[in-house]
């Protein structure tokens, strides 16, 4: 069966970038925009592709990972000798049917649909190399695609060098090209680097090709998909367009997104139908949201997982696990680590760290739980502050089911507050409350014991 190889050009530093960043590790929408490129090569059934590194190449390494194979271009010399740095992982002898792809590492808005459709077209049209072209409003400064009568391609024609007749032409070409494999290596042979920086240009091989009669095909794409990346600029219209794709894939799968135009969702986030979005809204990394959810307005989730039938309203979720109908904010802050069950109350200006929180539990205002386990309805009063970090080490605090603890009580960790037990307003708690009991006063003694109730 045919295989196709595919080699991503991934070396160049992006000068007009300005940048000490390559240029593919740039993001848009949460991910680097070669993992874009790699994706969308997976979901085309491109296997294995080989990614040239040069400037940055360890970044682009950890970002490609297992799912390529990585060569180094150590002179930069362009795009031409980037692929004669791959040529030497390409099958030699065997299998030279099987059509190489080559394609920048900046494209993040090329779709799988694309890619197949330029391998059909290659093969159907027996060509030596099939290009991606597209059609834009203002060519100025690309090179035209002229064609003849027939629509084949008969030459490229630098902006410099047009006509005043071609220059009318609006079609481009989108530097995304299907190779025969043999050809590939007869043209790369025949590049001279007659140009002022002494380079090597893939676009050259295509004009060799066809002086020497060879077929050239070109398949018309869209131009919102053939956006490369060269700026700053360059790069917000793209964090544009992939925004737009993002949430209209949601609203597609049951989401009600209020204002598009203000909601910030990352690739790969994903949000259950009859979830509600408001305006403000950033959902970020990792996240995962469950059905009938209410985000916002003016809420962060980053790396969280929410469950059924959660509302989030102007807070920030960072690293958490939050439970079916429990409800954060306004002003409310979770920090990694966290983990809150189900059907809880979370109010004003409550922060928690690496905190544990049980069923029905309220924490209702101004409250700090750092390094804590709270058990099934407990009531956290306002201004409840576990005092977890002694400048040296970080401690636990641990409450049990039931208890009540009073407004402004501060608790000294390490320290348990057993099962129902009470603590009174303005208490410090440096010593275990036994279960059932209440505890006031700096610092905090057992007065007397109560009823445990765990039904509060």
């Amino acid at each position: 069966m045919e295989r196709v190889h595919a080699v991503v050009l991934a070396a160049g530093k992006g000068k007009r970038m300005k940048s000490d960043l390559p240029k593919v590790l740039h993001r848009v929408s949460g991910q680097a925009l070669v993992t874009y490129v790699l994706e969308t090569l997976r979901a085309a059934g491109v296997e294995d592709p080989i990614i040239v590194v040069g400037h940055g190449a360890e970044g682009v390494r950890a970002i490609g990972g297992p799912r390529a194979r990585f060569v180094d271009q150590v002179e930069q010399r362009g795009t031409g000798h980037a692929v004669m740095q791959a040529l030497p992982l390409l099958p030699q002898q065997t299998q030279q049917s099987d059509p190489v792809l080559v394609l920048y590492g900046d494209t993040p808005l090329l779709t799988p649909d694309t890619i197949r459709a330029l391998l059909e077209q290659h093969r159907s049209s027996e060509a030596a190399v099939t290009m991606l072209t597209a059609e834009l409003s203002d060519p100025t400064g690309y090179g035209r695609i002229i064609r003849d009568g027939d629509g084949r391609v008969q030459r490229i024609v630098e902006d410099a060098d047009a006509s005043s007749e071609e220059k009318q032409v609006r079609e481009i070409n989108a530097g995304t090209y299907v190779y025969d494999p043999a050809a590939l290596r007869e043209a790369l042979k025949g590049l001279v680097p007659h140009n002022a920086q002494g380079e090597y240009y893939i676009t050259d091989t295509v004009s060799w090709l066809l002086s020497r009669g060879r077929t050239v095909s070109a398949l018309l794409g869209s131009p919102e998909e053939t956006m490369g990346i060269n700026s700053r600029r360059e790069l917000a219209q793209v964090e544009a367009v992939m925004r737009r794709r993002i949430l209209e894939g949601l609203m597609d799968q049951g989401v009600t997104i209020i204002d598009p135009l203000t909601t910030y969702v990352h690739a790969g986030v994903v949000v259950g139908r009859d979830s509600v979005i408001h305006p403000q809204c950033h959902l970020e990394g990792t996240t995962r949201i469950g059905s009938g959810c209410v985000i916002g307005p003016q809420a962060r989730l980053v790396d969280s997982t929410l469950l059924d039938r959660v509302t989030v309203v102007a807070s920030t979720v960072e690293g958490s696990i939050v439970g079916e109908g429990t409800r954060v904010g306004p002003y409310s802050h979770l920090r990694p680590g966290t983990q809150v069950g189900r059907f809880v109350e979370i109010g004003n200006f409550a922060e928690m760290k690496n905190a544990t929180v049980g069923d029905y539990t309220k924490v209702h205002h101004q409250s700090y739980l750092g390094d804590a386990t709270i058990g099934e309805r407990v009531n956290i009063g306002a201004g409840t502050v576990t005092c977890n970090y002694d400048g040296k080490g970080k401690y636990p605090t641990v409450i049990e089911d039931g208890a009540f603890i009073g407004s402004d009580t501060m608790l000294i960790a390490p320290v348990r507050i057993g099962k129902g037990a009470v603590t009174g307003a303005g208490s410090v708690v440096n010593k275990d409350v036994p279960p059932g009991a209440l505890a006031v006063g700096v610092p905090a003694r057992v007065i007397k014991y109560v009823t445990a109730n765990t039904e509060r």
